[in-house]
């Protein structure tokens, strides 16, 4: 061999070497560069995963306020008696993060009250839900009447007997959400 190949044949070997050394791995750059695409992708995906929970709180949170004003509501019309005027309180031991207020207005139909029933969360005071309804109180000399109507016998019906909270006419007691005995009153 001559010293010319000699010299080629080194040459060629060498930068094969070198390349292999040089495409063995990563550079600095390059590693920094995942590093980072990798630390925005997780923050991003912590923060979609911190705004998913907080929504579903916050969904959670509105369905009782609903369900707790629609019972409250319901309370309110099988009771038959309304009182114009506005009262407020807790929703007891239940539901001790949410508060009610009630507010019932007469019109100028007889017998006809405008109802308002607002539900709070109790710690930050905000409105979660507010139901506004017409109810019509029945007047107490219909009571005996709708009565026999009823039952057709003149007898008293209802589960109380015809007496107690919910007057003659009777009717269930409320409940909150989840099958909460009590209604909202404490």
């Amino acid at each position: 061999m001559t010293r010319i190949s000699r010299h080629l044949r080194s040459r060629r070997l060498t930068s094969r070497c070198l390349a292999s050394r040089h495409e063995a791995g990563f550079s600095l750059i390059e590693v920094l560069c995942a590093i980072l695409i990798l630390g925005v992708g997780l923050v991003g995906l912590s923060e979609g995963i911190t705004l998913a929970l907080r929504s579903s709180k916050d969904s959670e949170r509105g369905t009782q306020a609903i369900q707790l004003a629609t019972s409250w509501m319901e309370e309110l019309r099988a009771k038959g008696i309304l009182t114009a005027g506005e009262e407020e309180g807790d929703c007891g031991k239940e539901f001790p993060q949410y508060g009610w207020n009630q507010k019932i207005e007469s019109t100028p139909t007889d017998g006809l009250y405008e109802v308002t029933v607002t539900v709070e969360h109790a710690p930050t005071k905000d409105v979660l839900y507010e139901l506004n309804t017409l109810l019509f109180e029945m007047p107490p000399s219909s009571w005996s009447a709708s009565t026999e109507t009823a039952t057709g016998t003149g007898a008293k019906s209802g589960v109380d007997g015809g007496t107690g909270r919910y007057g003659p006419a009777g009717g269930p007691r409320g409940r909150g959400p989840r099958g909460a005995k009590g209604g909202m009153r404490p």
